[in-house]
C-alpha cells in the first residue's frame, strides 16, 4: 500500500543526501524513481536537486500553479515508477499536498517528500503545515547545533552574522544565509 511520506528538518540536515541516496537504492535495483523539486530553488540550477556533499541530480519542477498530482500521472503513462521523490517540499501549496495525497491514493505510488519544517521565524511553511496533517508517516532527520543540541530552528542572518527576524518567509540561500539551532540558541539570536 503506497503512503505520503514527510522528511523534515532544518538547514543542513542532509536532506537532499538522503532523498538522492533513497532514489539512487531504487534505480541500483533496477526500479525507477520520479525526482521532483521546486522552480523556486534555482541554487543548483533549474530542475537540479543538489546536496553539499557534491552529489546531484535532474528533476522535474514544480510551480505553484502545477498540478503534481497530474505530473506524476504523465510520469506514470511514460512508464512503472517504484517511487517519487519530492525536494523543498515546504515550497508545495496546501492544495499541492491534497494533490500529492490523492496520487498516493488513486495511482498507489509513493510520494517521500523533504523539506523544511519552519521558516526563519519558527513559523510552519503552507507546504509543511499541509504534510504535517497529511502525511501518513513523518520521519526527522536531524542535525545539530553549535552546542551539540538538536537543532530544531533556523535563522537568517546578514552579511555581519546578525540575525534577521522580519522580512519575506521565502528567501533562498545556503550557509551564507542560515544557521541551524537548537531553540534556546535560536532563542538567544533573534532577542525572544
Amino acid at each position: 500500500m503506497a503512503k505520503l511520506y514527510f522528511n523534515y528538518s532544518t538547514m543542513n540536515a542532509g536532506k537532499s543526501t538522503v532523498l538522492l541516496q533513497a532514489s539512487h537504492n531504487y534505480r541500483e535495483r533496477g526500479m525507477d524513481t520520479y525526482l521532483m523539486t521546486a522552480a523556486v530553488d534555482g541554487r543548483a540550477g533549474t530542475g537540479r536537486i543538489a546536496s553539499r556533499i557534491g552529489i546531484s541530480e535532474q528533476a522535474d519542477v514544480f510551480r505553484p500553479q502545477d498540478d503534481v498530482c497530474a505530473m506524476i500521472a504523465a510520469r506514470l503513462d511514460k512508464g512503472p515508477i517504484a517511487c517519487v521523490f519530492i525536494d523543498e517540499a515546504q515550497f508545495l501549496s496546501e492544495e499541492q499536498v491534497w494533490q500529492l495525497a490523492r496520487a498516493v491514493d488513486d495511482l498507489n505510488v509513493p510520494v517521500l517528500a523533504y523539506g523544511l519544517r519552519v521558516d526563519f521565524q519558527g513559523k510552519l511553511f503552507p507546504g509543511s503545515a499541509a504534510l504535517l496533517a497529511l502525511a501518513d508517516e513523518m520521519r526527522e532527520v536531524r542535525t545539530i547545533c553549535k552546542c551539540g543540541r538538536k537543532a530544531t530552528m533556523v535563522i537568517r542572518q546578514d552579511e555581519n552574522g546578525q540575525a534577521i527576524t522580519e522580512g519575506a518567509q521565502v528567501q533562498i540561500g545556503g550557509n551564507e544565509t542560515y544557521v541551524s539551532l537548537c531553540r534556546k540558541h535560536w532563542r538567544e539570536a533573534v532577542g525572544s
